[in-house]
């Protein structure tokens, strides 16, 4: 199956994840590449790292599920993973056969931000900006090294630490007005400097400075999950579905359906490419494309949270994909 439009074309290549016999994942919450474009699953089983080479043979595993209780954002850069649990409360940075290099944040110990987790609207609850972390979703590198942490569901801020972990300053907040967020929910460092942030259930895209001045934002994007900016410069987008009359994790009540999709957009948002389908499990389609990568010939891998996406819908089969390839026409 062929998807996308002029420059922007992928095939869908069908049965690529080869999953060792008895094992299981849901939901695949990140996905990234190494410099040999091996492909890093990060998901929510008892294997929550799972490693395929480019034709989707399984390689390696590592990690358990109390180092990641519930894996959310992976990213690798110069073969160095950084792994954020949100439930966990940390962002991890280690080797590619999963040594730990440092731990950010503390290990099942949230910031106190007011966050309540299990009612309705719960990104509604946040009453103050917290530290690292309650509930973090990403971690990007800039160019000098910074690490910049996108935190999350539990709280409502960017923060921005040294390469060597230290803290050095805090951006956002709770809130609907340009510069806050209601769940920045990833963080992508652009080589020009420009910190961009999925601020996903204020359905908008929100760009700063390095040091966390708003620049400009987005607001043609529906629910954004995860963000890739090629070296081209044109920003692969996975935007995820609204369910009509369902209320948001923010309090709002969606007006109308709209079908999960990734878009292929230019620097100022521009749609040059897109695609998805009414069926979430079809071949162009997407349950809920959470986590995003594109390796060094252009192929797009998503991963998705399709367990949790489509259970509460009893949309949920087993024929239900949870990470995709796209290979680059």
């Amino acid at each position: 199956m062929i998807v996308g439009e002029g420059k922007y074309r992928y095939e869908y290549v069908d049965g690529w994840e080869q999953l060792p016999q008895g094992w299981f994942h849901g939901d695949v919450a990140g996905v990234a590449t190494d410099s040999k474009d091996n492909v890093y699953v990060f998901n929510r089983s008892e294997h929550p790292v799972i490693i395929y080479d480019q034709e989707g043979k399984f390689l390696d595993s590592w990690g358990d599920a109390t180092m990641f209780p519930r894996p959310h954002g992976i990213t690798i850069v110069d073969d160095v993973v950084y792994l954020a649990d949100d439930t966990d409360h940390t962002v991890r940075k280690t080797t590619l056969d999963g040594k730990v290099l440092m731990t950010l944040g503390k290990s099942g110990q949230p910031s106190d931000t007011g966050y309540r987790s299990n009612v309705p609207g719960n990104l509604t609850t946040i009453e103050r900006p917290g530290g690292p972390f309650n509930r973090p979703t990403r971690l990007s590198v800039a160019q000098n090294g910074d690490l910049y942490v996108s935190d999350g569901y539990g709280n409502a801020e960017i923060h921005r630490f040294s390469s060597d972990g230290t803290l050095i300053q805090s951006f956002g907040g709770p809130g609907y007005a340009p510069g806050q967020f209601m769940l920045p929910h990833s963080v992508w460092a652009h080589t020009n400097g420009e910190i961009w942030v999925c601020d996903r259930e204020n359905d908008r895209i929100q760009i700063f400075s390095p040091t966390g001045e708003l620049l400009r934002l987005w607001t043609n994007v529906r629910r954004p999950g995860d963000l890739y900016i090629q070296p081209d410069n044109t920003v692969v987008v996975g935007e995820m579905s609204h369910e009509q009359g369902q209320t948001s994790l923010a309090g709002k009540v969606w007006p109308a359906d709209y079908d999960a999709e990734v878009s292929i957009r230019d620097m100022d948002g521009n749609v040059l490419s897109k695609w998805g389908e009414k069926d979430p499990c079809g071949p162009g389609g997407f349950s809920s494309p959470h986590g995003l990568w594109v390796d060094s010939k252009g192929n797009i891998y998503v991963g998705e949270v399709t367990h949790t996406a489509l259970s509460r819908y009893n949309r949920w089969h087993e024929g239900c994909h949870s990470i995709v390839k796209y290979a680059k026409i």
